[in-house]
């Protein structure tokens, strides 16, 4: 019986401990070490990380001389017999390394050990365990007697090793999301906005209406905590550093009014809420995105946790404006189409407008030169006069091709002296542009009108469309002059 444990009491609180204990004799451990301080040994935990068989010899020589029964039912051993008897497969793997942590304690002459490992059961189960270990009282010279204690911390260690790995998956989802994504800090909008309500005011648009300054006052008290990998490809940014130095850049001015209208979402109690914004990226191109925005779970009190993501819809809208353009232009001369020109002269009618000027132009030898050359060269007449249409043609006014080889021009606000002097400025752009083509050139007719009071355009463009048979029969009599002389 261990001078320890002597009476029958002792045995008995050694025996029904609810925690796994183990009465161990160290001293042949305790023999090794004055053979290798003899030898010279003074970095004990180097000298054993540098041979794990070291470790292996101080570990066979550990003699278990009692265990209670909770160790039993905790390594699921049928009695001392069975667990000693199987002991290599309890210790084994990581505990190795960890026994290294309790050695050089009692290396350094302390009497107290304590570290967390790893044991298995004898059925192979993982045990993540707190050991703990004291010499008893009166055998510190020799190590005969060292109680130790195993905690069995498996649920915990489990727990936080799934909460690691939580946390790790959660980091990667958001380092590698293949959307831009911004974690912000709102909190001090909602104490601003909560402010405004203090004040009595109930319209949150008509009070940015009257006080616009104070979305950009917001827009200034956001503080971004982190953004992701893909939020630096977007803006071709090469760290995060550079994208929160440079945020006026990439949020220029006009995005207020995007800000404004989020501003008004969250007023309005809606924590999610998506919209389509401009961004701009660091080289200053356009940065179309669907701006999705949310308060994260647990923080709708404070809004102190925002997730803000950027889906980059940049090649989207560009297909889209290209497909409006298509819808609207003629695709040969870059001019408007008959489609757009139609619904401009609605526009103007229902605007009315006053005056109107509008010219009808058309292409004149077209049909033979196609028949003598090819479509061809009558289409690239044709881009010619979109050129010339093009140069000559503002904003507001348009230009359009309503037909093969027939166009109109279209002069809201504009009088007769207007009108007259477009007709000059295209016929002298047509002179210009006949010297780079002098092989065959440019002509052209046109007829021109300007609405009276109450008249309809429909009117002025069938007055147009007379003048200009005019001038193309006139055209046309003047060759046949030419051909006869």
């Amino acid at each position: 019986m261990p001078h320890s444990i002597e009476s029958h009491g002792e045995n008995e609180i050694f025996d029904l401990a609810p925690i796994s204990l183990w009465l161990e004799d160290f001293s042949a451990v305790r023999k090794l070490f004055d053979t290798w301080r003899a030898a010279g040994v003074t970095d004990i935990k180097a000298y054993l990380q540098a041979d794990v068989n070291r470790i292996r010899e101080c570990s066979a020589l550990i003699r278990v001389i009692r265990v209670n029964k909770k160790t039993l039912s905790l390594f699921e051993a049928d009695d001392f017999d069975h667990l000693t008897a199987n002991l290599a497969t309890i210790f084994r793997d990581d505990m190795l390394h960890s026994h290294v942590q309790e050695l050089s304690a009692l290396w350094e002459g302390k009497t107290e050990f304590s570290s967390s490992t790893v044991n298995y059961t004898l059925s192979g189960r993982r045990l993540d365990i707190q050991l703990r270990g004291t010499i008893l009282p009166g055998h510190e010279a020799g190590w005969d007697r060292v109680l130790l204690s195993i905690e069995d911390v498996t649920e915990r260690e489990e727990a936080r090793r799934r909460l690691v790995d939580s946390q790790l998956y959660a980091e990667g989802l958001f380092e590698h999301s293949p959307v831009s994504l911004w974690v912000e800090d709102f909190s001090r909008i909602k104490k601003m906005l909560d402010e405004l309500r203090e004040r009595g005011i109930t319209d949150f648009r008509v009070f940015t209406d009257v006080h616009p300054e104070f979305v950009g006052q917001c827009a200034r008290e956001i503080r971004v905590i982190d953004i992701n990998r893909e939020t630096m490809r977007l803006f071709l940014a090469p760290d995060k550093v550079t994208v929160l130095r440079r945020l006026p850049d990439i949020l220029r001015e006009e995005v207020n009014a995007h800000f404004r209208e989020q501003l008004i979402e969250l007023w309005n109690g809606n924590l999610f809420h998506q919209r389509e914004t401009l961004n701009y990226a660091l080289d200053g191109t356009e940065r179309h995105v669907l701006l999705q925005f949310s308060i994260l779970p647990g923080r709708e009190e404070d809004w102190s946790l925002v997730q803000i993501s950027l889906t980059d819809i940049t090649a989207r809208k560009k297909a889209e404006a290209y497909l409006e353009y298509l819808g609207k232009h003629d695709v040969l001369t870059k001019l408007h189409n008959r489609a757009f020109y139609v619904d401009e002269l609605n526009r103007l009618e229902r605007r009315e407008y006053f005056p109107v000027s509008i010219l009808i132009l058309d292409l004149n030898g077209l049909k033979t030169i196609n028949d003598q050359w090819g479509h061809g060269v009558g289409d690239g007449l044709l881009r010619r006069v979109g050129e010339v249409l093009g140069e000559a043609v503002k904003h507001p006014s348009y230009a359009a091709r309503i037909g093969g080889d027939e166009f109109a021009v279209l002069l809201p606000a504009v009088d007769e002296l207007g009108a007259t002097s477009m007709i000059d400025e295209i016929r002298s752009l047509i002179e210009i542009n006949n010297q780079f083509y002098s092989n065959i050139p440019l002509n052209v007719s046109i007829g021109w009108a300007t609405s009276a009071a109450g008249e309809k355009l429909e009117a002025v463009v069938k007055r147009a469309d007379l003048m200009m048979y005019e001038d193309k029969h006139r055209h046309y009599s003047s060759l046949e002059r030419l051909e006869r002389t």
